[in-house]
């Protein structure tokens, strides 16, 4: 059977036509060298079958990406590293509060504001320039769930009443901007018309185009610490709830692992897979 024949199953259960260039395309992405992406690719296309899953191709994939490089590994597990935050959604709000941060904004998580009719648990706000940003993070533990039309609508109304009170309190330093709504998968199409008509800052896995979710993490290096190959989930979890999100932090508190009791050989691996990650 020709490769072009070959039918593959998205994790959304849609089959589509296996394509070698977006493969190639995804494993270039992580920095790896021509000789390694066409070796996996050799031993990818050599593996294929009828009805082969995506996420059986990413695992042979990956495995060999691995073998090869972890930090490049690490790259290419990026989508799945955030799924990994789960299963609540608050490393997720931690992880984009982190992100601001890092672009010099100052956030606070979790924080209660009261609208003109009731109060509202915001996920992260913002502040830069004496403008205060309202961010809601939509988190999703799997793939395939996408953020529908009900997203922005229900968040736009929740900012409108935050709005409406803010602009009547005289005590307010910081001026309100238009409201974020952050994701890590993706939002339909009626979702982004909806939520740019109305001026919402939509922010997803891969929208704005060139400026999505992943590009700014790949640009700026700000890798969630579920990205290392070399942690155990156990010890990303315990880093996760002494807020270690980003791998750029436990560069610099690494004493974390000596709390958890890593040897030093180890411990010299997962610093050195972290900087090259992030260098």
């Amino acid at each position: 059977m020709e490769i072009q024949d070959i039918e593959i199953i998205k994790s959304s259960g849609e089959k589509v036509k296996f394509s070698l260039d977006k493969l190639r395309s995804s494993l270039k992405k992580t920095g790896a060298k021509n000789t390694i992406v066409n070796q996996i690719l050799d031993k990818v296309r050599d593996e294929l079958y009828q009805g082969i899953s995506t996420k059986e191709i990413y695992n042979r994939a990956f495995a060999l990406l691995k073998k090869n490089k972890s930090h490049l590994a690490s790259k290419y597990k990026l989508k799945k590293a955030i799924y990994e935050l789960g299963p609540t959604g608050f490393p997720f709000e931690r992880f984009v509060s982190a992100m601001l941060n890092h672009s010099g904004y100052k956030t606070e998580v979790s924080t209660t504001l009261q609208g003109k009719c009731v109060s509202h648990e915001i996920d992260v706000i913002a502040f830069k320039n004496s403008e205060a940003t309202i961010i809601e993070c939509k988190f999703h533990g799997e793939q395939g769930l996408n953020c529908n039309v009900k997203i922005p609508l229900y968040i736009n109304s929740r900012y409108q009443d935050v709005k409406e009170k803010w602009n009547n309190s005289l005590k307010k330093s910081a001026s309100l901007a238009p409201g974020w709504v952050v994701t890590n998968t993706r939002f339909t199409k009626d979702a982004l018309q909806y939520g740019n008509c109305c001026g919402l800052y939509l922010l997803s896995w891969d929208y704005p185009k060139n400026n999505g979710l992943k590009d700014r993490i790949d640009k700026l290096g700000l890798y969630p610490i579920t990205v290392s190959t070399l942690l155990t989930n156990r010890e990303k979890q315990f880093l996760l709830s002494r807020d270690i999100v980003l791998c750029r932090a436990l560069m610099k508190d690494r004493f974390f692992l000596d709390h958890l009791g890593i040897s030093e050989i180890r411990k010299k691996k997962i610093l050195n897979e972290i900087s090259q990650l992030c260098g």
